[in-house]
């Protein structure tokens, strides 16, 4: 199940939503460039075994693995989601409060799994835990709005006009489950998926979106 475009209309340009969509790609291109790519990421990626809570230095890693990402496919999922639902989470909240709530979604989202694999040397790179913030705010601001999906029938491919609630809360179970089954490989299942950074995302988005909804109909 893949979402292509949603029919929810927007008030403001989402030109937030387009900065970070062009910074990240904008630091994939210098991953390319790099001599040794493999190695670039290594040196930019969070690395849970070389955090440390009382090194200041460490946090910066947090941010940098953000907008990094491992290949084109990894890349092109992760920023067609943030096209899709980033634009009218973006309207919902305001541009600055926006960025603010993208960025700390991300953090929120690599603690997420660090939590769960502290000492793994395994490096955590991608805006999936971020993307799945704004994934979770649009659930609860757009729920109800509908989204063009692509859907595997069988063996055939097909576009169906299903609600936001049915995407993303299919999206969110398939993470939730997976994240189960990942705590009976090595490490927390971090050689792959970061399936607790999708949901501990996820969370915290559909969480501060009900806060702040409360919050305007008070």
């Amino acid at each position: 199940m893949f979402p292509l475009y949603d029919n929810t209309p927007r008030r403001s340009f989402p030109w937030v939503n387009y900065l970070i969509i062009a910074v990240t790609i904008a630091v994939f291109l210098v991953q390319l460039g790099a001599p040794d790519m493999e190695a670039f990421i290594l040196k930019y990626a969070f690395v849970p075994s070389h955090f440390s809570f009382f090194n200041p230095q460490s946090y910066q890693y947090v941010l940098y693995s953000i907008f990094l990402h491992g290949s084109i496919l990894h890349i092109v999922s992760n920023l067609w989601f943030l096209r899709v639902f980033g634009d009218n989470v973006e309207d919902a909240m305001g541009h600055f409060k926006y960025l603010l709530f993208y960025l700390l979604g991300g953090i929120i989202a690599v603690f997420s799994q660090y939590l769960v694999a502290p000492h793994t040397s395994i490096p955590m790179i991608g805006a999936s835990g971020a993307i799945s913030a704004v994934s979770g705010a649009y659930f609860v601001y757009f729920r109800n709005s509908r989204v063009k999906t692509l859907v595997a029938l069988l063996v055939i491919w097909t576009v169906v006009d299903l609600s936001a609630s049915v995407v993303l809360g299919y999206w969110f179970l398939m993470q939730v489950l997976s994240s189960l089954v990942s705590l009976a490989a090595v490490d927390g299942g971090q050689g792959g998926v970061a399936f607790f950074a999708h949901v501990g995302g996820f969370a915290f988005g559909y969480l501060l979106a009900r806060l702040t909804a409360q919050r305007a109909a008070v």
